[in-house]
């Protein structure tokens, strides 16, 4: 099963990035500084670098109507300015941490789920999609929660000469 992972599109925070302090806290955000530890981009999806610019935004990565409809905080980095993407690969921020995966039909409900705790991603992802009625699936940071990525199922191209 091939399956393909992007980033966010950071022209949808753009307008933010230009706000003061005041007009991002009414649209529920605000700009750190990245320190010690995790601060994951997640249009770059890499860990920003102490000292690195950063917006702290509310986003709903899963805007269904429905019950299984969720947003949650998200970091994008200031000097973030195309989208990643990984195909048959794991970004960094999917790597080294523990992982919640949710398997989501086309309707959008939740149908399987899996827990990625000793760097097995990518296997937990493969058996998720390896399920006919898994569609794609929203990772998130297993401690904290918030959203890290969209995993999508991916067919390749093949060139026939």
């Amino acid at each position: 099963m091939t399956y393909r992972i992007r980033g966010l599109d950071p022209a949808q925070f753009t307008d933010q990035f230009a706000l003061d302090d005041a007009g991002l806290a009414r649209q529920r955000a605000r700009r750190e500084i990245a320190g010690q530890g995790y601060f994951p981009c997640r249009v770059t999806l890499e860990d920003a670098q102490p000292g690195e610019e950063l917006l702290l935004t509310h986003y709903a990565n899963h805007a269904v109507e429905g019950p299984y409809r969720n947003a949650f905080a998200i970091y994008v980095r200031a000097g973030a300015r195309a989208a990643a993407e990984y195909v048959d690969s794991l970004p960094p921020v999917l790597r080294a941490r523990p992982i919640a995966l949710r398997g989501y039909t086309a309707a959008g409900d939740l149908h399987r789920a899996a827990l990625a705790l000793a760097d097995d991603v990518d296997a937990q992802l493969r058996a998720l999609l390896a399920d006919g009625q898994v569609a794609y699936i929203d990772a998130h940071n297993a401690m904290h929660g918030c959203f890290a990525a969209r995993i999508e199922r991916h067919e390749r191209e093949e060139c026939f000469t």
